[in-house]
């Protein structure tokens, strides 16, 4: 089982690289510590197969914590991780210089990070396999009762079979840079009898470049008896291939403890080099157009933003929608739609600048990243070329028109300091922009502008539904339980929203009270509500009343009286047959006030109700003030009457209120047969509900009342 240590005074990079370290090879122990020098109080006693280290901590660095640790016997050859957002060359000089074997650059890709661990504990692991194997070979000569030259010939011989059976590349070269040996690994490497080479200069077997850095290295071991952290290189093999490895070099010494020669091994990782190149390509890039895609996309945001983070530096981000794309699949085919993304993909690779990325983020969207802008007016003239770019495409065989394309625009960091809320915020623009008829760009809001542009197109959309007629009128039946027949219904209006169907108000109400849009649709409601009325007289339902909701502002403009009197008189309904539904909340803004203009309706014979009695100011004082003919309980108390006493309780003391005050009761909201019972049983006068049947037309209203002459009276 594997030991790995993590050190990072950070607890979320602690938790994150644990994890990853977790993933490498099955039951690997992980142990991680966010202060470094409790890390080498603990690993005293350990031996760790790999360690992974932040360069910057608060009470020494990753240098100085390599440097310490190297110092404990055993230490030498353990391979250290350094994880660093420095660039500079001289903080890898001194972590190198302490002993670091191989560095990250933060943010850390995860895959990366996993295959360089994976590699290091491999390679650490075939370096402890040849030093368990040598041990071994030593306790059998000293248990060997043969001669000392025996023995040592013997033990030669087998060490020597040993290093030719290792899949890795391994010479031994003496202070001199001279061949002591080499394995047939490396003698098939490099296509030579090494045999003969043993006492020549090892340069003689490599390249000038080569041979240089490994003089240089083998120099270093001889000089400091410890072994060179583990490090990738690549080499050419005999068919000019470049193939890559990962080298170490550990000292060898005399029976006095002397550094006499340096030990090269070299493990080839091409193959996986070249599988993790393959992996990485495809899941960064989009399999049509060989484009980035967005995770490769959200990471070069990334990076342009760690780099910005240290100057005043900009950048755009461009979201790119095909406006009409799919007429061309439909045209001539989806093969042939995604030719003409491909061929679209290349002649915009084109006309971007160097340094800038286009990427296919799926469909016909694209995206652009501009990097190194220099103000916020570039973005204009950018998006503009993209615009002219992708009109000036033709695609070879095909007489099409030209494309046209919704953009939108998102910069750093005016716009979003992380990269997928710069995408998210960019998209949103380009919807924008598409709203707009397409073929323009637009600049991303903030929510407040958004929020203020979406208020805006539903006012000028409830003016147009208003002038063109899209809002109708809904009808509830109301069941009068002592008769079982339906007695009125509710108005309920709804919108016909276009492109949406049937929307309920609470869609469009809410902002209706705000921008004043309240006052005519509800005058329309009472005057449409009016002429169903009076036909339902027509065609003999004399008996019918219809109730309509009022608004709060239509009673603070104290024009209710006048409004309904001249409903009246144009539609020619009987004042009896209107019933007028008010809140609690409406009778408590100025109630004497509301009271005068009540009696004033009532005594011209309309209705009065309250709605939702028991869920506002509900009490005696005003409910004793005010002309009213009818309380309607709450659907929230209704829901439950069955089963919750609280709840029957409510709707008992509302129905006792109602019938003391002379007033009629009905309960809204009846979805179920033991609602019904239950309220029959407390004595409420009308009720309506999905039990009985749900808003509908005025149309399928009258087929209803045709049906179902006696609803209730069975129930």
């Amino acid at each position: 089982m594997s030991l790995i240590v993590i050190v990072d005074d950070r607890i979320t990079n602690r938790n994150i690289f644990a994890k990853l370290a977790a993933s490498i090879e099955p039951n690997v122990q992980v142990e991680t510590f966010g202060d470094p020098l409790q890390a080498l109080d603990w690993l005293v006693d350990q031996q760790p197969d790999l360690i992974i280290t932040d360069f910057k901590m608060p009470t020494i660095d990753g240098a100085e914590f390599i440097r310490r640790y190297r110092q404990f016997p055993g230490a030498a050859e353990i391979p250290i991780i350094v994880l660093t957002i420095y660039e500079e060359r001289s903080f890898r000089l001194r972590a190198l210089e302490a002993g670091a074997t191989d560095f990250l650059h933060s943010p850390v890709d995860h895959h990366e990070f996993v295959t360089r661990a994976r590699n290091l504990l491999k390679l650490h692991k075939h370096q402890k396999l040849l030093a368990d194997r040598a041990t071994t070979l030593e306790r059998e000569l000293e248990r060997s009762e043969r001669s000392r030259e025996q023995a040592l010939r013997d033990s030669s011989e087998r060490l020597a079979q040993v290093i030719d059976t290792l899949p890795v590349m391994i010479n031994a070269t003496a202070s001199d840079g001279t061949l002591i040996f080499a394995n047939a690994y490396q003698a098939a490497f490099s296509g030579k009898d090494l045999a003969k080479f043993v006492g020549k200069p090892m340069n003689s077997l490599y390249g000038p470049e080569q041979s240089a850095r490994n003089l240089a290295l083998d120099r270093l071991v001889l000089q400091t008896g410890k072994a060179v952290p583990a490090y990738e290189e690549e080499m050419t093999d005999l068919t000019g291939t470049t193939r890559h490895f990962v080298t170490t070099k550990s000292p060898l010494t005399n029976d006095e403890r002397q550094v006499t020669a340096v030990l090269t091994s070299s493990l080839d990782i091409t193959a996986r080099k070249r599988s993790e190149a393959y992996l990485r390509h495809v899941a960064h890039h989009d399999a049509l157009t060989d484009l980035p895609n967005r995770i490769s996309l959200i990471e070069s945001m990334r990076k342009m933003i760690t780099r910005s983070r240290r100057g005043d530096h900009m950048f755009g981000l461009y979201v790119v929608d095909l406006d009409g794309f799919k007429k061309i699949n439909d045209l001539l085919g989806h093969a042939a739609g995604d030719r003409y993304l491909k061929a679209l993909a290349e002649h915009v690779s084109k006309e971007i600048r160097e340094g800038d990325v286009l990427a296919r983020l799926g469909g016909d969207e694209f995206a652009l990243l501009q990097s190194d802008m220099l103000s916020t007016t570039e973005a204009a003239d950018y998006a503009n070329r993209i615009l002219d770019t992708i009109s000036g495409f033709e695609m070879p065989g095909h007489n099409l028109a030209p494309m046209k394309a919704s953009i939108g625009v998102a910069l750093y960091p005016s716009d979003a300091t992380d990269a997928d809320q710069l995408l998210i915020n960019a998209s949103l623009a380009m919807y924008r922009a598409k709203s707009d008829n397409g073929n323009s760009f637009a600049y991303f809001a903030s929510d407040m502008q958004t929020r203020a542009r979406v208020a805006a197109q539903l006012d000028n959309e409830l003016q147009l539904a208003l002038e063109r007629g899209e809002f109708q009128l809904y009808y509830q039946p109301q069941i009068n339980l002592a008769t079982g027949q339906v007695d009125g219904a509710e108005a309920l209006l709804r919108w016909d929203r276009p492109g949406q169907g049937i929307v309920s108000p609470g869609v469009f109400l809410p902002r209706a009270e705000e921008n004043g849009m309240i006052l005519p649709i509800n005058e329309w409601v009472l005057f449409e509500a009016c002429r169903a009325a009076r036909r339902w007289q027509e065609k003999g339902h004399q008996y019918l009343r219809v109730a309509i909701n009022l608004s709060p502002i239509q009673f603070r403009k104290r024009t209710i009286p006048l409004l309904v009197t001249r409903a009246l008189g144009e539609t020619g309904l009987d004042p009896r047959r209107l019933e007028l539904e008010l809140t609690e909340s409406i009778v408590m803004q100025n109630i004497d006030a509301v009271a005068d203009d009540l009696r004033q309706l009532m005594d011209m014979g309309v209705h009065i109700s309250i709605d939702d009695f028991g869920t506002g100011y509900s009490s005696l004082g005003y409910v004793k003030q005010l002309p009213l003919d009818r309380l309607k309980i709450d659907q929230s108390f209704v829901r439950t009457v069955a089963t919750d006493p609280n709840d029957a309780a409510i709707v008992r003391a509302i129905t006792t209120l109602g019938k003391s005050l002379n007033m009629q009761v009905l309960a809204e909201g009846v979805e179920t047969e033991e609602q019904l019972q239950r309220l029959r049983a407390e004595g409420c006068d009308h009720v309506q509900g999905f039990y009985f049947a749900k808003p509908m037309p005025e149309h399928e209203f009258l087929a209803y009342l045709v049906g179902e002459t006696a609803i209730a009276s069975s129930a």
